[in-house]
């Protein structure tokens, strides 16, 4: 192939840079006006009150602190997920708890959380992979039954709406993820959507190294030179120039998920009768995805068949290498995660980004479907 097709980038546009050309001639790089207009915006979009962070672990990270959750506590969590969702659990001293999916989605099964359920778990907290939301309504339902805050890690998921709201808009605690190559992005970044003011007011403050009420200060363009600190902090807040990059980004956000959906939309069509070729379950109306990733029934050997891709120019990944099997979350008396371990293996990303074509889409589907057919 001419070019290299790429499994993800960042899409930028004129826009975006201009605008982060514009913070640096003013040379206020840090937290000031811009990251206030950001959160300004994000909150106008999903509906609720939104506090940005650096990155979408320290989203998490502060979630779990800002609901009181630390040492000696659990938190149900799928083991299907990026490892940054485990070690925002455990920077806080919380243990997280590996649980099942379900196999058509991808997403928690609550079920199979409810048979981990112990006198310590404080939260479960659903991964919204690739996107889909999965089973909300029974999650919120048993959290409810046994007085659980709900902790949506929603880094896939920005702009999915589900039961026509959008995710962030409803619910308990919902994180995004703003890096280079998510939904929209900031550069890095991320936020934390609640309409709890007393877990937001701990977070705003713990984002910054716990100072308290410096966001106001930071927002005036000041500094707290006398303040008092009675929690543990984090250097964990957003720079104008991210923010900056953000505000043009979710301005964009109408073309760049329709892009994103229009692609799915056509990967479904040119895999769905395929007899090995597993798509997961979405509605590509509702979903705004963040990832590709197909079931491959039978694969024999996962790395030969991305060799082989890449070898004809087309990049694919693997999301994600299941946390249970890393040796800082390993448990030997944990009880088994019958559908991780037996999907995770024909696990597949397909390149999926804004700057893809259609025709791209074909040639991945083409390639693909000849390589399983040798």
């Amino acid at each position: 192939m001419s070019r290299l097709i790429r499994i993800s980038q960042s899409c930028l546009s004129a826009a975006e840079k201009q605008s982060g050309m514009g913070v640096l001639d003013r040379e206020f790089l840090g937290k000031g006006a811009e990251v206030q207009e950001f959160e300004q915006a994000l909150a106008a979009f999903f509906g609720r009150p939104t506090v940005c962070v650096v990155n979408g672990t320290a989203a998490i990270h502060l979630a779990v602190q800002g609901c009181g959750i630390g040492h000696d506590d659990e938190v149900l969590v799928p083991s299907l997920t990026y490892v940054a969702t485990f070690q925002a659990i455990s920077a806080t001293g919380a243990r997280p708890v590996a649980c099942d999916i379900d196999p058509a989605t991808c997403t928690l099964d609550w079920r199979d959380a409810e048979r981990r359920l112990t006198r310590k778990t404080k939260a479960i907290m659903p991964v919204h992979y690739s996107g889909g939301a999965g089973d909300l309504e029974n999650i919120y339902d048993f959290a409810r039954r046994h007085g659980l805050r709900v902790i949506e890690d929603a880094a896939h998921a920005f702009g999915t709406r589900h039961n026509g709201k959008r995710i962030g808009g409803f619910g308990d605690i919902a994180c995004f993820s703003f890096d280079g190559i998510k939904n929209i992005t900031s550069g890095e970044g991320g936020c934390v959507v609640a309409d709890d003011p007393a877990t937001l007011r701990r977070i705003q403050d713990a984002r910054l190294l716990g100072v308290e009420k410096d966001t106001e200060k930071r927002y005036a363009g000041q500094r707290s030179w006398e303040f008092d600190v009675t929690a543990q902090g984090w250097r964990y807040h957003m720079s104008n120039i991210m923010a900056a990059i953000g505000i043009e980004q979710l301005k964009r956000f109408p073309e760049l998920a329709a892009a994103r959906q229009k692609l799915a939309r056509h990967y479904d069509e040119l895999l769905r009768n395929h007899p090995r070729i597993q798509p997961l379950k979405r509605d590509y109306d509702n979903v705004v995805p963040h990832i590709y990733a197909v079931r491959i029934k039978g694969l024999p050997d996962r790395n030969a068949l991305r060799k082989q891709l890449l070898e004809n120019g087309i990049q694919t990944g693997i999301h994600y290498q299941p946390n249970h099997e890393l040796a800082f979350y390993r448990s030997s008396s944990a009880l088994p995660l019958a559908a991780t371990d037996a999907i995770f293996p024909e696990l597949l990303s397909l390149p999926l980004h804004p700057d893809l074509t259609e025709q791209d889409i074909g040639a991945v589907c083409a390639q693909l479907k000849s390589l399983l057919h040798d």
